[in-house]
């Protein structure tokens, strides 16, 4: 009778070890046919639906996450000024433990502690369009700013000759995009002798306060010959300042970004050319190079998605309408 209950009792605990191998066979197997998708959290400098150029990111973003099978949860401020509330969104984001983390910093030197705590939670972190004053991205993906900031003063200097006097139309004082553009616009214009340079205004990203105050710099300053605007809503600001106070034959306007608005106004000979980035190429490469670090895969640290002028004269090729008006069709060379 103990024997044949030992045998039971054996014959139970082998069927237990089969029933739990075989479970953690399916849980494998069921793993393997429905891998876990990476969670990244994305945080543009902001989510205002106004602007064309975090519209279009986020259109790339969205692109990519369905080509990767990437689970994107998107964390932003309603304006690009509101500095201390991304730093707040940045911490969220560490908490909330994404498997990555793409970041386009408001501010190249207050988000420095933020980007640190990203990287000892253990977190990869992807930078977009801008960086902070430290090295601490798996890699950062941008437009060259400071060489777009020189092809803008190149482009200017079409229209003005070197004793006219220039100002530059910027955005957020402090964030890394647009201290890269005003140097590569300076050091331009100073290397070919414009030295009379009037000081930056900053619009706050905000297309009525560039506009209020350049038509006020411009009724002050009646000698201004031409501008560089360093992003959209500032270049629009701008051009409408200008055709406000009838000046587009006297002041010579060059924009940065583009917007349906931007293009009217090149058509209206009010900007003469305008820096355009590839926003949409920026979001789709920062998923897909997010999710190769997931998987420990190589990356580069830096990759220019590269900038192009557009003028009267040639935004109604087949190449620059792609350009300017993006589609979700439309995905960048892997």
């Amino acid at each position: 009778m103990m024997g044949k209950t030992v045998k039971w009792t054996l014959i139970s605990l082998l069927l237990i070890g089969l029933l739990a191998i075989g479970w953690s066979g399916y849980r494998t197997m069921s793993h393997t046919l429905h891998p876990k998708k990476p969670f990244i959290i994305y945080i543009p400098k902001t989510i205002d639906p106004s602007i064309e150029f975090w519209v279009v990111m986020q259109q790339g973003v969205m692109m990519a996450a369905k080509e990767f099978g990437a689970d994107i949860k998107m964390m932003g401020t309603e304006t690009e000024l509101d500095v201390d509330e991304q730093i707040d969104i940045v911490e969220d984001a560490i908490r909330s433990k994404p498997d990555a983390i793409m970041l386009a910093a408001s501010d190249y030197i207050k988000l420095v502690s933020a980007v640190q705590q990203i990287r000892e939670a253990g977190i990869p972190l992807i930078m977009v369009d801008s960086n902070v004053e430290a090295d601490l991205s798996n890699s950062f993906i941008a437009t060259d700013n400071y060489e777009a900031g020189r092809i803008s003063a190149r482009l200017l200097k079409e229209h003005v000759k070197p004793a006219e006097k220039i100002a530059i139309v910027s955005y957020i004082q402090g964030t890394g995009t647009s201290l890269d553009r005003e140097k590569g616009v300076r050091d331009e214009l100073e290397a070919s002798g414009y030295s009379n340079i009037s000081h930056t205004i900053f619009s706050g990203g905000q297309v009525q306060k560039s506009y209020e105050l350049t038509r006020e710099l411009l009724m002050k300053e009646p000698d201004i010959s031409g501008i560089v605007a360093l992003n959209e809503p500032s270049t629009v600001g701008a051009g409408k300042a200008i055709l406000n106070l009838g000046l587009q034959s006297k002041v010579s306007l060059i924009g940065f970004d583009n917007s349906n608005s931007e293009i009217r106004l090149i058509d209206r000979n009010v900007i003469q050319a305008t820096v355009i980035q590839r926003p949409f190429n920026m979001g789709y490469l920062a998923v897909k190079t997010a999710v190769s670090v997931i998987k420990g895969q190589k990356v580069e640290k830096m990759v220019d998605t590269g900038s192009k002028v557009i003028t009267k004269y040639n935004m109604y090729t087949n190449e620059n309408q792609k350009l300017l008006f993006p589609f979700e069709d439309e995905l960048p060379e892997k």
